[in-house]
């Protein structure tokens, strides 16, 4: 009795390995750069932003070392993260005309730059809804800083996802 459980196990196992990889599911690869990426020079239009040093980070945390522009050799590749942007668009309003709901944009454009190829410019929007509470103002403030944060991460994550696409 015990062989026959250790056969329905198994069997069942494979139907479900076979249905994930006919419906398309793929597990998520680790963010691994291409061996011409493994060094790169990190430049942007606002150094000191908080996108800015996440995505240094991440990329260091994927074994990429980043080179200062100023030292840079032309035969680096090159990374250039433009100002990203903030948007707010009104979803809804309470019944006093106030606004109850945003969407909220959150922009991010980079330009990959490798020897003797053309430039990639990239650019990407992310959406979340964000309730507004004028009688909670403060938390609600909190709120937003904590959604952009979060925004912050999610594109740099992206950023280096995109690049070890490439």
């Amino acid at each position: 009795m015990h062989l026959g459980a250790l056969i329905k196990h198994g069997l069942a196992l494979a139907l479900v390995c076979v249905l994930l990889s006919g419906c398309g599911f793929h597990f998520k690869k680790a963010s691994y750069l291409p061996i011409e990426m493994r060094t790169i020079v990190l430049n942007g239009d606002d150094k000191r932003a908080e996108l800015y040093e996440l995505l240094a980070n991440d990329l260091q945390q994927a074994k990429v070392t980043l080179v200062d522009d100023i030292q840079a050799d032309k035969q680096l590749v090159q990374l250039h993260l433009y100002r990203d942007t903030l948007e707010r668009q009104t979803l809804s309003l309470f019944k006093n005309g106030q606004v109850a709901q945003y969407q909220l944009a959150y922009g991010v454009s980079y330009r990959l730059t490798r020897p003797n190829q053309e430039p990639i410019e990239q650019r990407f929007e992310l959406y979340r809804n964000y309730q507004d509470d004028p009688d909670n103002a403060l938390a609600k403030a909190k709120e937003l800083e904590l959604l952009l944060n979060e925004l912050r991460q999610l594109a740099s994550k992206r950023i280096v996802r995109e690049l070890s696409q490439l």
